[in-house]
């Protein structure tokens, strides 16, 4: 077994997760990890270990959590984030699966890398609708923090604890599964009260005095 396989896999599909909640965000981190950290970047991800590439990065991603905050626009960014981040999932767990037959190298990065992007973009849209219907999207901003903040822990944990990014993605999948059954409990699953019939053998109401 090739643990270091194992280790680049749990790094591209950690980066890729982090990809569902902000696109650029982990390619921002790597580029600080390659620059800064000497961190040694897979062969088709060489363009980031750049001070040029951290540069247009670092604004890309202003831009991109600046937009996140306007009430409405994010929900139209979602629509467009959507396939973009499924794109960059797969392309990042490719670039660290490069030792991997070509067949099964993008098998895996499709299903793992552009399956995690994909389910975290899809989970963070559906937040970000229930906080926009119950709230008018008032409250879209803490969602959006909460991105943010779960983008960055994620690119974080992929480079320096690939192990532990894998865990922290499979209990933040448990955690969003369960609120999502209970939002969708208290949605569709809260019982309808019934009147109360009427009594059978209630006596009838007295007449009145003549």
């Amino acid at each position: 077994m090739d643990w270091n396989l194992i280790i680049d896999l749990c790094i591209g599909i950690g980066l890729s997760a982090a990809a569902g909640f902000r696109l650029l965000v982990p390619f921002l981190v790597l580029s600080m990890a390659a620059l800064f950290g000497h961190f040694p970047v897979a062969p088709d991800l060489q363009w980031v270990d750049s001070f040029p590439a951290l540069l247009t990065l670092g604004v890309a991603v202003l831009v991109e959590v600046i937009a996140y905050f306007v009430p409405w626009l994010d929900t139209l960014l979602d629509l467009v984030a959507f396939p973009a981040s499924i794109i960059a999932g797969t392309l990042l767990t490719a670039a660290f699966s490069s030792g991997l037959d070509p067949f099964l190298r993008w098998s895996l990065a499709i299903l793992a890398g552009g399956g995690a992007a994909g389910a975290m973009r899809g989970l963070s849209g559906f937040s970000r609708q229930l906080t926009t219907i119950f709230t008018g999207g008032l409250a879209n901003f803490l969602i959006t923090s909460l991105e943010i903040l779960i983008a960055v822990v994620l690119s974080v944990l992929a480079i320096a604890l690939p192990g532990a990014a894998i865990g922290f993605l499979l209990g933040l999948l448990g955690l969003l599964g369960r609120l999502w059954l209970r939002v969708r409990t208290g949605l569709l699953g809260q019982p309808v009260a019934e009147s109360p019939a009427p009594a059978a053998d209630a006596p009838p109401p007295p007449s009145p005095p003549v």
